[in-house]
């Protein structure tokens, strides 16, 4: 279910472009403004990869993206950019436009989790931290502490209430599977939901957490069956139904509201 947009040119005929000693194997990065025509400006993140074979640009939660290969001339990045401004605008209005300061210290009067808004309150401590109680959710935070650290509480928050809600729901379809996941981690994923490596290490979106809890569900029960099927095979959708028959439902709702919580947690933690 990915949410990044892409455009692909064709492979580049131009002379390589200068390269510092060393680098050449190595991306290289830059930031680089654009005026769209609608007086809009945005920020194009601009990455030479040597691994890339042509131009690509691209438009996630995360903002634009230009690939460049190593023989790519900037000149050459400049016109795909130019030759694409009506795609990259309509891609970039299908984005869902979210406060970039979700979390204000004193202000934030509640915090999405698990498909709610949950209502919070402040309260100052001898520490930094975010915790439930009865009535919501309690944000301590010391006088001294700044931006960084009330997002470090707050993601080290939604990580423990994602993994309570792994650990009561792995024990029911365990018993059905060939093995255990090696282990799992929770990250920020820029398009999958999801994946499973080779190794058995398990990955999920940490804003599943700010889904409803089917939801969430779905995607670990999506994620348990591919250790039984390396694929999307029919024999795997199967394996799925068997476990969680309203599987359709959820991927609607990931098809719906998908780009909205990737949003909300890269504003909320940016």
């Amino acid at each position: 279910m990915p949410f990044r947009f892409r455009l692909r040119g064709l492979n580049p005929a131009a002379r390589p472009s200068a390269a510092r000693p060393n680098e050449s194997r190595s991306q290289q990065r830059d930031r680089v403004p654009l005026r769209l025509d609608d007086g809009r400006d945005v920020e194009v993140l601009r990455v030479r990869d040597p691994r890339a074979r042509r131009i690509k640009l691209s438009v996630s939660e995360r903002g634009v993206r230009l690939t460049l290969p190593e023989r790519a001339s900037l000149v050459a990045g400049d016109r795909f950019i130019a030759e694409h401004r009506d795609w990259l605008h309509a891609q970039l209005s299908r984005l869902v436009d979210i406060d970039e300061h979700l979390l204000r210290r004193d202000e934030t009067i509640a915090l999405p989790l698990r498909g709610v808004s949950v209502p919070l309150r402040w309260e100052h401590g001898r520490f930094t931290a975010l915790q439930r109680d009865e009535g919501g959710l309690v944000f301590q935070t010391t006088a001294r502490a700044g931006e960084p650290a009330l997002r470090r509480a707050l993601r080290d928050f939604y990580e423990a209430e994602a993994r309570a809600d792994i650990g009561r729901w792995m024990p029911r379809y365990l018993p059905s599977m060939p093995r255990a996941p090696r282990r799992v981690q929770l990250k920020a994923m820029s398009s999958q939901w999801g994946s499973l490596a080779p190794d058995g290490t398990m990955a999920l979106d940490l804003s599943l957490v700010l889904a409803p809890p089917e939801a969430f569900e779905y995607v670990l029960v999506h994620e348990l069956c591919h250790l039984i099927h390396h694929n999307h095979s029919p024999a795997y959708w199967h394996e799925v139904e068997a476990r969680f028959p309203a599987w359709r439902d959820q991927r609607n709702y990931f098809r719906e509201h998908g780009r909205q919580l990737k949003a909300t947690l890269q504003a909320l933690l940016r």
